[in-house]
């Protein structure tokens, strides 16, 4: 309470305003915006604006700005916060996941990291996550991404066509299914020899994930009849 009446002094008389404790504060840099910082902690803009008084988007480069406590991370997953010296490889390895993984569940687009940044390093049994589409995206290269098909992600998202927006943000819906399984391609991989490890053919694994080539890329999910 004391630390608001000081907050909400500097503000009045327009000096800056520095916290003394700096844990669950996010200092603004050059090219910040709330909606990058809200979708960097997990929180909405809303939440954000709400726990800091703000009456617009407006930010200045040093502010500081609380970082409102997520009450829905126990629904979202198990939450990771990053401290000093972490690698998205070190937290990767730490909770059996790739980087790529922990990339596609938080969405993110490079290897930066924030201290005091919450990472989501686990999704509940069946439970969707989603997608934030960006520049280049397409339904097709999305559905490959996460090891499903263009018709679930259409259906689930309901669309009614294949034309996506930069910042539209996407359901992207479980592959955990019984009478599916998922493989991701390595080095030397061929559908012909995929298809016959898993007693199968290349027509059907070409129309459970929407191929229309024979070329696959490492690292691609493909979903195979069980």
């Amino acid at each position: 309470m004391a630390e608001a009446v000081v907050k909400a002094i500097a503000e009045y008389i327009g000096v800056p305003y520095e916290p003394e404790n700096l844990e669950g504060y996010y200092k603004v840099q050059s090219g910040d915006t709330l909606w990058g910082i809200a979708r960097k902690y997990g929180v909405t803009v809303d939440e954000l604006k709400s726990a800091n008084n703000l009456k617009d988007n407006s930010l200045s480069v040093g502010q500081y700005l609380l970082i409102p406590n997520n009450e829905n991370d126990t629904q979202e997953g198990e939450i990771y916060v990053v401290k000093s010296g972490d690698t998205l490889y070190g937290i990767a390895n730490k909770f059996n996941l790739t980087v790529d993984e922990l990339k596609k569940l938080n969405n993110l687009t490079s290897n930066t990291l924030s201290i005091g940044q919450k990472l989501i390093v686990s999704m509940p049994a069946g439970k969707a996550t989603t997608y934030t589409v960006t520049k280049g995206d397409t339904l097709y290269g999305i559905a490959s991404k996460y090891g499903v098909t263009v018709d679930s992600l259409k259906s689930l998202n309901n669309l009614s066509s294949n034309t996506l927006s930069i910042g539209q943000v996407l359901k992207i819906p479980s592959t955990t299914n019984d009478s599916k399984l998922t493989y991701t391609v390595k080095k030397g991989d061929s559908l012909y020899s995929i298809a016959r490890t898993y007693n199968t053919t290349v027509d059907e694994i070409k129309r459970l994930n929407n191929l229309v080539s024979n070329t696959l890329s490492i690292g691609q999910t493909l979903i195979l009849p069980s």
